[in-house]
């Protein structure tokens, strides 16, 4: 079990969302998960997602939730 969940929501994230997976994956502390929350993205966020290779990441894709 990883000592850190780091969490991103991401909604239409696609010219954001690598720079900051690597950001993430980046850091020196290596003993964290990171999870994406796709919140029913439209553009090619999920697609810029499947390219990212480390077991490290968790996507889940839900329907967009609106706002808070």
């Amino acid at each position: 079990m990883p000592k850190i969940s780091v969490i991103v929501p991401a909604y239409n994230a696609q010219n954001t969302i690598l720079e900051t997976i690597y950001s993430v994956l980046q850091q020196t502390f290596s003993d964290f998960e990171l999870i994406v929350i796709n919140d029913g993205s439209t553009d090619k966020t999920l697609e810029r997602l499947s390219t990212v290779k480390d077991a490290r990441l968790k996507i889940y894709s839900y329907p967009n939730g609106g706002l808070p």
